[in-house]
């Protein structure tokens, strides 16, 4: 069976990290950027497994689509792209942020609102979504990946159906998957969320660690 056709969109610092930890394990990807040469000078440098792509071409071609960029355009480009994204998995890495300018990070939603909830919310009929690869500072995921034992990412998803998939990628990704629930729980898994390293975990997690924390957080909440 043919794995499904995974973008990932934007080549920031989190997206870049995705593209080589999943390439350097094996996984074909279609990457794209609003600025083309981006993508074409990472896929030149990593060879056949990532083929650039327009934005427009990979969210027609891809079936998982993976929206590393920041909330407010993944908002952007699900109002620009609904009719594309029908039938297909988006995966919301995103973490609703900005500099508070006294050199730390502040919400740019309510203290009890979280960028997944608002994502599915605006998502069309036939979307199928899932919040994953946002839980780890940029610097984290790269210098963590496919260590022994494996470190965790933790994912929320309201549609079972796609457990799997976003599993392979998370393994793909060189990290142990944990399910935290559904998109309603996704709060947790954001930016000052307990299971955040920068919130209540402050660091990678092996997936005993990870257990225990989730057991905490789900008998506290």
């Amino acid at each position: 069976m043919n794995k499904p056709q995974v973008a990932i969109i934007g080549l920031g610092n989190i997206g870049e990290k995705l593209v080589r930890n999943m390439t350097g394990n094996g996984r074909s990807l279609i990457v794209a950027d609003q600025d083309k040469t981006i993508s074409d000078d990472l896929a030149k440098e990593i060879g056949e497994l990532a083929e650039s792509k327009s934005l427009d071409d990979a969210m027609k071609e891809a079936d998982v689509i993976i929206m590393s960029v920041p909330f407010e355009a993944i908002q952007d480009d699900i109002k620009k792209y609904s009719e594309q994204l029908k039938g297909k998995i988006l995966v919301d890495p995103s973490n609703p942020i900005k500099p508070d300018g006294k050199g730390n990070m502040k919400k740019i939603i309510g203290e009890n609102e979280s960028s997944g909830e608002i994502i599915q919310g605006m998502l069309p009929d036939g979307v199928k979504m899932a919040k994953a690869f946002g839980t780890l500072a940029a610097p984290t995921l790269k210098s963590e990946a496919n260590k022994t034992p494996r470190k965790v990412e933790f994912y929320a998803t309201s549609d079972q159906s796609i457990d799997d998939q976003i599993e392979d990628l998370i393994r793909d990704n060189g990290y142990e998957p944990l399910k935290v629930g559904g998109i309603d729980q996704s709060i947790k898994i954001e930016v000052f969320g307990e299971l955040h390293e920068m919130g209540g975990l402050e660091k990678a997690v092996t997936m005993d660690e990870a257990q225990k924390a989730l057991d905490k957080v789900s008998k506290s909440s």
